[in-house]
C-alpha cells in the first residue's frame, strides 16, 4: 500500500497506526508527507491514553510490593515486562522483586515461567544483570521526587553499565526503563518533563516509531543505534534518540516527553494486543 510519502505501515495493529496511515495518505506536509500538527495531535492523544493505562499498572505493582520490597526493584521488574520479556502479572513481579533482593533458585524458576515470545533466558539474564547492578549501585530507599534527583541517580546507575564488564541484557532498555517506570509512579512529576532531563528507552517500538517519522519527513535525521537491547549501550545513540523525542514535541505545548514516548510506542509497536488497550 502506497501513501504520498511511500510505503505505509503494513497490517496496522491499533488506532494510532491506522490514523498515521490515513494522515500519510492525505499528505499535505513537508515533502509530501503528513501534516506535522496532525501527527502530533494523534501521538499526543494516544500517548496520554497509554500513559493512563501505564500509571494504573505501575501503581498496582507498587501497592502490592513497595511496602515490603525496594521500590526500585519493583520498577526494574515492571520495566522488564514493558520490554516484552515477561508477562506483567503478580506472579512474575513478585518473583522478580524477591530475586533482586535475594537471589534464589525457586523465585528464578517462577519468574522464568512467565516469559514472552523471546523465551525464559532473557528473563534470567536480565534479572541476573539487575541483581548485579543493585549490588554495585547505591540508590535511595524511596523514588526521587524531582527530575534533577532522578537524573542524578540515573547517571549513577549508568556508571557500571558503561564499563567493560557490563552485565548481559543491561542494554539501552534495561539501562533506562527503570527510570521511566519511576516517572510513571509519579505522573504529576512526569508531566513536568517538557525537555530532556531523564533519559527514556530508545529501542524496540520506540526505534521503529522514530524511523517511521523520519520516513514521513517529520524528523531531521533517522534514529541512531538499533532496536536491540542485548547489545552494549551506545550512550551517543541514547542521547541522540532522546533529542529526537524533543524534536517531535517541538511546536506543540503542553506536551511532556513521556507523552511523546508513549505515542511513539503506539506508532512503532508490533504487539497485537495494543489494539485493545484503549
Amino acid at each position: 500500500m502506497e501513501g504520498k510519502l511511500g510505503p505505509l505501515i503494513t497490517r496496522p495493529l491499533n488506532g494510532t497506526q491506522i490514523g498515521f496511515n490515513d494522515l500519510c495518505t492525505k499528505g499535505g506536509g513537508q515533502g509530501g508527507g503528513p501534516l506535522r500538527g496532525k501527527v502530533q495531535e494523534l501521538m499526543s492523544d494516544s500517548g496520554k491514553a497509554l500513559n493512563a493505562f501505564g500509571v494504573a499498572e505501575v501503581q498496582k505493582a507498587l501497592d502490592n510490593y513497595a511496602q515490603e520490597f525496594n521500590p526500585w526493584h519493583v520498577c526494574f521488574a515492571v520495566g522488564l515486562a514493558w520490554g516484552h520479556l515477561a508477562h506483567l502479572n503478580p506472579q512474575f513481579v513478585g518473583a522478580a522483586v524477591r530475586l533482586l533482593a535475594n537471589w534464589n533458585a525457586d523465585d528464578l524458576a517462577e519468574a522464568k515461567k512467565h516469559h514472552n515470545e523471546r523465551g525464559p533466558d532473557p528473563i534470567e539474564q536480565s534479572l541476573k544483570g539487575g541483581y548485579m547492578m543493585f549490588q554495585r549501585v547505591r540508590l535511595p530507599p524511596t523514588l526521587p521526587d524531582s527530575l534533577d534527583r532522578l537524573r542524578h541517580f540515573q547517571e549513577r546507575w549508568w556508571s557500571p553499565i558503561l564499563s567493560q564488564d557490563r552485565p548481559l541484557y543491561i542494554g539501552s532498555w534495561n539501562a533506562t526503563a527503570m527510570f521511566m517506570i519511576a516517572l510513571f509512579a509519579q505522573p504529576t512529576l512526569a508531566a513536568t518533563m517538557t525537555e530532556v532531563r531523564v533519559l527514556l528507552p530508545p529501542g524496540g517500538p520506540i526505534y521503529n516509531g522514530l524511523k517511521l517519522l523520519y520516513e514521513a519527513k517529520l524528523l531531521s535525521r533517522p534514529p541512531a543505534g538499533s532496536d536491540l537491547d542485548d547489545e552494549a549501550v551506545e550512550p551517543g545513540a541514547v542521547y541522540e534518540n532522546n533529542a529526537l523525542f524533543a524534536e517531535i514535541q517541538n511546536g506543540k505545548v503542553p506536551w511532556s516527553l513521556i507523552d511523546v514516548h508513549s505515542g511513539l510506542y503506539m506508532l512503532g509497536t508490533r504487539f497485537a494486543p495494543s489494539g485493545q488497550w484503549f
